[in-house]
This record gives structure tokens, C-alpha cells and sequence, in this order.
């Protein structure tokens, strides 16, 4: 196992926010549709040029809601099979973290990829974690600390 899993992991991570902000898209436009009465006049027949007459008719935009509401359910399935995958990879992603033998790494990664804190966030938790330790943890400090580990590894590849 390598660190392509932490950035498969983090790339489902980022697709997944991404189809559900277009599931609510869809969500809101049908919403908007609902609501919606569609009008229009109609002649009925005619009579050499002219018209006999006029009818208005009402309703809803029923074949754009269709089309929406199948959209909605396919993104709705796709949703549910990224998850499934996701937290497949979640328990690889944590046994490739168990992986790492030194505890304060494996804090780091924990922090940094599976709860998504940035630079400076985890350097604030692992400082509320390490109260005592002589030299603070700074956004820098992390950031190095994981390429070191990356960069020393073997089987890791070199580039994403």
C-alpha cells in the first residue's frame, strides 16, 4: 500500500461534495418547478383565416420535471455508490496510517487526512495534544513533516 490511496482518498473525498452540491442544484430547481404554472392561449379550429376562438390552458412543465426528477435519482444512486466506496477506502486509508511506526506521524495524518484540518489546524491540535513539548507545532513544521515522511519512504511513488 502507498500514498496513492491518501490521494484517491482525498480526491473521492472532494467528488463526493461535489455531486452532492449538484444534487441540491437539481433540488432546487425542482422545487422552483413545482411552484411553476405554465400558460399559454391556444385558437381552437378555424374558419377560413380566422380563428373560432381562443382557449387558455394552465399546467405544470411536466416533461422538464420528469427529466429532472430521473436526473435527480441517478445522481442519488451515483451518491450512495461514492460513499460505499469511500468508506471502503477510509478503513485502507487507516490501516496505511496504522502502517506508519512513529505515533506523532500517524497523529498528523490522521488529522490532516482523514479529519481534513489544514496546515495550521493541525499544528494547533497537535500543540493542544503536546502542551509541554519544547518546540511548538507550526503549519510549516507539519507540512514538512509529511513531505519528510513521503520523500522517505520506498514504496511511495515520487509524484501524484
Amino acid at each position: 500500500m502507498d500514498k496513492g490511496i491518501l490521494i484517491e482518498y482525498a480526491d473521492m473525498k472532494e467528488e463526493i461534495k461535489d455531486l452532492r452540491r449538484r444534487i441540491e442544484k437539481i433540488q432546487k430547481e425542482l422545487d422552483k418547478l413545482y411552484g411553476q404554472i405554465v400558460v399559454d392561449s391556444v385558437s381552437c379550429g378555424k374558419k377560413g383565416k380566422k380563428p373560432l376562438g381562443t382557449v387558455k390552458i394552465t399546467g405544470r412543465p411536466v416533461g422538464v420535471i420528469s427529466r429532472k426528477e430521473q436526473l435527480l435519482k441517478k445522481r442519488n444512486r451515483r451518491l450512495e455508490e461514492l460513499e460505499e466506496e469511500l468508506l471502503e477506502m477510509t478503513i485502507q486509508v487507516e490501516e496505511y496510517i496504522e502502517s506508519i511506526e512513529k505515533s506523532e506521524l500517524r497523529i498528523i495524518f490522521r488529522l490532516y487526512f482523514l479529519d481534513d484540518l489544514s496546515y495550521p489546524k493541525v499544528a494547533d491540535q497537535m500543540n493542544k495534544m503536546f502542551p509541554k513539548r519544547r518546540i511548538r507545532y507550526t503549519d510549516e513544521n507539519i507540512k514538512k513533516k509529511i513531505q519528510r515522511y513521503f520523500e522517505n519512504v520506498p514504496q511511495c511513488p515520487d509524484k501524484k
